[in-house]
């Protein structure tokens, strides 16, 4: 099996990685900082994806990272939190452009996530890897990532894992 690879930034990279974690076709989810070029060359929160195509489309990451994150949002944050998708090849920089402009349409407001080239990652240390995964008890995990994750039950159900959020996600 052959993975594709795009990243996201937007908001915590804790957030991030265990939504993406949860998806089915995603098989794997590097937690980080990335970089791209220019004047966006500093390093910011994000990860990588590496996922099926043929499982799970572009289209869909995207709307989900879209949806996950302050994506129409430019608060003072976007330096440590840059809203971006970061792309691999001069055709998915083309893909993630055409994605977002239809996507748009479903939002009140302007979508303000760019798509970057990707030029580096620092991966997190390892005591933060899987963190969500590792900490689903802490006040983090429970006031932040678990909406997100109640969200994506909600909204994009045949896209989850079932077996990789039963565990971690209380029903009410």
């Amino acid at each position: 099996m052959e993975l594709t690879k795009v990243a996201f930034g937007g908001g915590c990279h804790w957030c991030t990685e265990a939504v993406f974690q949860m998806l089915i076709g995603v098989e794997k989810v590097e937690q980080g900082w990335v970089a791209s070029i220019e004047k966006n060359n500093t390093f910011s929160e994000a990860v990588i994806v590496y996922f099926d195509l043929e499982k799970i489309n572009l289209k869909t990451l995207i709307e989900i990272h879209l949806l996950t994150h302050k994506s129409t949002s430019n608060h003072s944050m976007r330096t440590k939190y840059r809203s971006a998708i970061y792309y691999f090849t001069q055709q998915q920089k083309e893909d993630c452009l055409k994605i977002i402009e239809k996507l748009q349409v479903g939002f009140k407001y302007k979508i303000i996530t760019k798509v970057l080239e990707f030029k580096d990652f620092k991966p997190n240390t390892e005591e933060f890897q899987n963190y969500y995964q590792s900490n689903p008890d802490k006040p983090f995990c429970k006031n932040y990532i678990n909406p997100k994750l109640t969200f994506l039950l909600q909204k994009f159900s045949k896209n989850i894992d079932k077996r990789k959020v039963a565990h971690l996600i209380p029903t009410t």
